[in-house]
């Protein structure tokens, strides 16, 4: 288990603080009576933020092993549902009468499933037929997102990400939900990779990155294929929407102002008639994730 750098904020109103460590690359927060606990991936990300607070907060520097906050996190964190799937923290919570269930162990920089981006993405897999599809998931962190398209009926997905750790929370997961026959991990980065093409691609990023990384991803996508983001804020939307063009937008939810959206890549022939030809539009009702929130879903 690694130990993650992270930061003890006094405050009791957490709005302005997040906004200002924004910009130092927080991987999840823990909010707390009178005080917010901070995570970052590196320890000059920690450092940088620590002194942009300093003048305005009493700020506490602290490292938080894996399996501490792993243990802390499985206690607060309940079963979700989305639809037609429920994921839980452990194989030992009992979950909703759905038709499918996905374990996702909390691991730090790993997204459990709680985070509203994951939601839509979720629930935007499932205003479409993914039965018999291949499906690609860049920067597939916990795996949660592969392992949801094939209990959908996805023939064949993979998850990739540039993070080794990632990768091995996902394959450990996968172990965890051995009724998933179809879903592979790989390590790839995806400035460096030429992406494999799938009918349907999910990229669950930030907005920044898929803007930049927008042509790389929708290369990905087949003729006629669906792409679905997510990790992008409501002011993003426009910016993200033009970079995947002529991609169009077919479904659009919105949850605690960050934004889902299902793309269709165009094609030489008519499109598919599930469509229809409006997009569609909505917003994620979920059980409570608990105390945690996990601040970037990879």
């Amino acid at each position: 288990m690694k130990d993650y750098p992270a930061l003890d904020v006094r405050t009791d109103s957490s709005g302005l603080l997040l906004a200002i460590v924004d910009d130092f690359g927080p991987t999840a927060v823990e909010e707390r009576d009178t005080s917010v606990r901070i995570f970052f991936q590196t320890s000059s990300d920690r450092d940088a933020a620590h002194r942009a607070l300093a003048e305005r907060y009493a700020v506490s520097v602290i490292e938080v092993s894996d399996q501490d906050w792993a243990r802390r996190s499985q206690e607060n964190l309940t079963p979700i549902t989305v639809g037609r799937i429920t994921i839980v923290p452990s194989p030992q919570v009992p979950s909703p009468q759905v038709p499918y269930t996905i374990v996702i162990v909390p691991s730090m920089g790993f997204g459990t499933g709680h985070h509203a981006t994951t939601r839509l993405c979720l629930a935007a897999l499932q205003t479409i037929d993914v039965r018999d599809q291949v499906v690609l998931d860049i920067g597939t962190g916990s795996g949660v997102l592969a392992m949801a398209a094939e209990r959908l009926g996805a023939a064949r997905a993979t998850g990739i990400d540039h993070d080794a750790d990632a990768i091995q929370s996902a394959r450990e997961n996968l172990e965890l939900n051995r009724e998933i026959r179809s879903v592979s991990f790989d390590l790839a980065d995806l400035a460096m990779a030429r992406l494999p093409a799938a009918d349907v691609v999910t990229a669950n990023l930030t907005g920044t990155l898929l803007v930049r990384s927008s042509s790389a991803v929708l290369a990905a996508v087949r003729p006629g294929g669906t792409l679905i983001l997510s990790g992008l804020l409501s002011h993003e939307r426009d910016e993200v929407c033009t970079a995947f063009l002529p991609a169009a937008v077919v479904w659009e939810g919105e949850e605690d102002g960050w934004v889902g959206l299902a793309m269709k890549n165009p094609c030489h022939s008519t499109s598919p008639a599930w469509f229809g030809s409006n997009k569609k539009t909505c917003r994620i009702t979920t059980q409570s994730a608990g105390s945690f929130r996990i601040a970037l879903q990879r």
